[in-house]
């Protein structure tokens, strides 16, 4: 079993920054298929980007060249660097899990269905 729990969601100007925190508990994420999701109001749950247990790493291609993933593993956290925030990034964001996942380069974002576990989100808004 794995304990998720996002934080680091506020509210920030177009252009501006914000890192995303999910911690883990329960066992070591890095161990796991880990991806990043928003969802915003009257939408499908959209994956961002995923990385496996290789640290083979897929983005979508909505927040290529502006969103990292990456693990801190001495703090069993994974995290979402996001840069230039548009107003349609605004939506609650959700950490994910799933023991099984393979990615390559090119290979498509796992879908939600995949995913076993998730956090609780965290309300992200950007203002124009």
């Amino acid at each position: 079993q794995v304990q998720l729990v996002e934080s680091g969601g506020g509210s920030v100007q177009s252009g501006g920054s914000l890192r995303l925190s999910c911690a883990g508990s329960g066992t070591a994420i890095s161990t796991y298929c880990m991806g990043w999701f928003r969802q915003a109001p009257g939408k499908e749950r959209e994956g961002l980007a995923a990385i496996d247990s290789g640290g083979t790493i897929i983005y979508a291609a909505s927040v290529k060249d502006r969103f990292t993933i990456s693990h801190d593993n001495a703090n069993n956290n994974l995290s979402l660097e996001m840069n230039s925030l548009k107003p349609e990034d605004s939506a609650m964001y959700y950490c994910a899990a799933t023991g099984v996942c393979r990615l390559w380069a090119g290979s498509p974002l796992p879908s939600r269905y995949e995913y076993n576990y998730w956090g609780q989100g965290t309300q992200v808004t950007v203002s124009s």
